[in-house]
């Protein structure tokens, strides 16, 4: 499947969001829904996917 891209947001560095974005995939996988997070430097990018 193509992955669409929805949102981004940007977000100062917590190892706290590699949970949340863990648990946001486990529990919305069935909705079509798919979140990243990609850390550069000391900022991270949060963002969520259609699938």
């Amino acid at each position: 499947g193509k992955l669409e891209l929805m949102a981004t947001l940007k977000l100062k560095n917590n190892e706290e969001f590699f949970r949340v974005v863990d648990f946001l995939n486990r529990n919305l996988k069935s909705h079509n829904l798919m979140f990243g997070l990609t850390k550069k430097d000391d900022e991270l990018t949060f963002s969520i996917y259609e699938v």
